[in-house]
């Protein structure tokens, strides 16, 4: 028998059983996030409003905060005006009155002649007549003309749902639905936190009387999510220190002293800090699991081996995972040059690598025989199996999502050392990153050149031109980066394949032009690489392909293209790969863009080297889900609070979830049941937590 709306009311039930919505609505309900009731009450409004009591049009006067309700009797958009304005006169049974939106375009086709409009702000004198400037505005039916049509919350409207639809909706089971939320703390905890009931959060989110509800239901919920995501953190912390043991990884003086030998320099204070850090991990029977940051050129790869030189010295094998063939190359090429000569056996797998030879090279790693595997994500595949892992190496780890880091740690717990060359801002490390230890190399070896960062705008390219063509002559190499690999059908954006034959036939015909993109077969990849590395190609044109891990100190030159449709985290990596030697490089950033945003970002570039500097600035303008998925780690979107703007309440938050876990770690006791179902609602499936729900 099917449910009726009102039977069975939990926070579980499928939100078309919710009265007013149905079989039709659920499905556009469903696009909105919106599949049970508990999603519906989380469906927060994204805004909220409270006008005064209407008056009548004849009893406005100027510099008064009014609110007026009437119908749209004309409309206007003046685009030749400088500013540019929105114009409409609406009118009631006493005359009409003219309300103006400033760059009000967006209003062209919302709001038209007939419409019943709702209109509250701050009114003002225009050549002797009252009139309304950018007031707030709400389009309504004309029997809701009523005092519930002047206060409440606005929703994210969707096709086939509007705002108003919503509200009804939510407010008619509003009621019922807070009343079965569970609570998560006792009173004492709520008064010492300063944080409302749940319950009552709920109610006063979606049916605010007053401003002050807002914020302090928001406070509560904000707190609430982030607690939670803290708390699976910790848990999933919790299960890999307890539930999982590791191979000791021992690191005597001995085997400290012939590692040190490989490498023809001496290693800079940060990495003999955070080499510590890990070797002091690697020896306990705990599988280590660390996030290893560094700025680009920060000598990360050095510690990598390092470490798994550790492991090697203990009979233990290594796998190093990166997410491009063109990386994993790259580095299998600088461990060929530390470790030429030694007996430790090295392999390169990618997914070209086929036939006897492959078969061969899967059979040394299954007897023991090759001691430090890199590859891709071809070392996920089902046919390659260790003898002895014992240590997990896997770079720019945030390109790999939770599933494929976990198969590595399938049959085994090695540990685990993650690698990034993105500078992660600490809000982002304590979401995505923090069931992890945190090291961090911030300086960079001495005798690293300067790089010298210009925006420049397309007229102003034959000029660099020149530049470049003086810094070729002069035995250097250049990188051209574009955003596309074709051209886009706007025609606005440069693409590389074009301006590939353009730089090669038309401005630098006497040098040899090489094109690398993601298209290209993993042996042309390769072939073209190593061409560049050789000095064979002087200009290489890619796309964002040579964002981390490429290695080619000769190369001083880089000029990338529309460089405001990059991150500036992803900006800054592609500028890690100049200034590999000690010789004075140039970045240029070439943009056309007149939008302000773009070009104060590009500016940031050209002021600072810093990438955590960098990061941080990328993280308030774009926001987390920019710079790093948190859908790639296993965590769900936040849906109210903000890590940025909430920094201080998840700072609160972190401390709360972890001492909750280190007291109780499986969330037994009575009085943490509501806590342990919610987990296991909202995080057992994506983050593998230890017996929760």
């Amino acid at each position: 028998m099917t449910a009726k709306p009102a039977d069975n009311l939990s926070l579980d039930m499928k939100v078309q059983f919710i009265k007013g919505v149905g079989p039709g609505r659920a499905g556009v309900f469903e696009k909105l996030g919106v599949v049970t009731a508990g999603d519906l009450l989380e469906y927060y409004p994204r805004d909220w409003y409270f006008a005064p009591e209407p008056v009548k049009i004849e009893d406005i006067k100027a510099n008064h905060t009014v609110t007026l309700a009437g119908t749209v009797e004309s409309t206007d958009f003046q685009f030749y005006r400088k500013p540019q304005y929105f114009e409409a006169y609406i009118s009631d049974d006493t005359g009409n009155c003219r309300v103006i939106w400033f760059n009000g375009k967006y209003l062209q086709g919302k709001i038209t002649p007939g419409m019943k409009l709702i209109v509250w702000g701050k009114t003002s004198q225009f050549k002797g007549q009252v009139q309304l400037t950018n007031p707030k505005f709400r389009i309504v039916e004309a029997e809701q003309i009523t005092a519930e049509a002047f206060s409440g919350p606005v929703y994210p409207a969707a096709a086939g749902l509007s705002s108003r639809q919503i509200q009804k909706i939510i407010s008619g089971s509003l009621e019922r639905l807070a009343g079965v939320v569970p609570e998560f703390f006792d009173t004492a905890f709520l008064k010492r936190s300063n944080l409302i009931e749940r319950q009552k959060a709920f109610e006063w989110i979606h049916n605010p009387k007053e401003e002050e509800q807002i914020q302090k239901s928001k406070r509560r919920l904000k707190y609430d999510e982030l607690f939670l995501m803290q708390t699976a953190l910790a848990l999933r912390r919790y299960k890999n220190r307890n539930f999982s043991k590791a191979l000791p990884l021992k690191c005597s003086g001995q085997i400290d002293s012939r590692i040190r030998k490989r490498f023809p320099f001496l290693l800079t204070e940060d990495q003999n800090k955070v080499i510590e850090e890990i070797v002091s991990d690697l020896a306990k029977s705990i599988p280590a699991n660390r996030l290893l940051q560094g700025d680009v050129g920060s000598g990360k790869t050095v510690v990598a081996l390092y470490a798994a030189l550790v492991a090697v010295a203990n009979k233990a094998q290594v796998a190093i995972m990166a997410p491009t063939e063109i990386l994993a190359e790259q580095h299998f090429i600088n461990i060929e040059r530390y470790l030429r000569g030694s007996d430790v056996k090295r392999v390169l797998i990618t997914g070209g690598l086929t036939g006897p030879k492959r078969k061969e090279i899967l059979n040394d790693i299954k007897s023991g025989d090759t001691d430090i595997v890199v590859g891709t994500v071809a070392l996920l595949q089902k046919d390659i199996q260790f003898a002895n892992l014992g240590l997990v190496i896997i770079d720019e780890q945030h390109k790999f999502g939770v599933s494929q880091r976990a198969e590595l740690r399938k049959d085994t717990t090695p540990h685990c050392l993650v690698m990034t060359a993105t500078p992660i801002p600490r809000t982002l490390a304590m979401t995505v990153f923090g069931d992890l230890d945190v090291s961090i190399i911030k300086n960079c070896p001495p005798g690293r050149g300067e790089v010298i960062t210009r925006y420049i705008s397309p007229e102003e390219l034959p000029r660099a031109y020149e530049f470049i063509r003086e810094r070729l002559r002069a035995k250097k190499q250049a990188y051209f980066v574009y955003p596309r690999i074709i051209d886009s059908e706007d025609g606005e954006t440069k693409a590389a394949i074009a301006e590939y034959e353009n730089l090669s036939k038309n401005i630098f015909p006497e040098f040899n032009v090489g094109l690398l993109h993601g298209q290209l077969s993993g042996a042309d990849k390769q072939k073209i690489m190593d061409q560049f590395r050789r000095g064979k190609i002087h200009c290489l044109v890619s796309t964002v392909l040579i964002e981390v891990g490429i290695d080619v100190p000769n190369a001083t030159i880089m000029v990338i293209e529309g460089a405001d449709r990059f991150g500036l985290a992803q900006l800054h990596q592609l500028r890690g790969r100049i200034a590999r030697s000690s010789s004075k490089s140039y970045c240029l950033l070439v943009s056309q863009s007149a939008n302000e945003t773009a070009q104060s970002r590009l500016e940031i570039m050209t002021r600072s080297s810093d990438g955590f500097e960098i990061a941080e600035h990328d993280l308030k303008l774009r926001g987390p889900g920019e710079l790093l998925s948190t859908r790639q780690h296993g965590l769900p979107d936040l849906k109210i609070a903000n890590i940025i703007d909430d920094f201080e309440l998840l700072n609160l938050a972190r401390k709360d979830a972890f001492e909750l876990v280190e007291k109780d770690a499986m969330l037994k006791s009575a009085g943490h049941k509501n806590i342990r179902a919610e987990l296991g609602r909202k995080f057992a499936d994506s983050l593998g937590l230890v017996d929760v729900g």
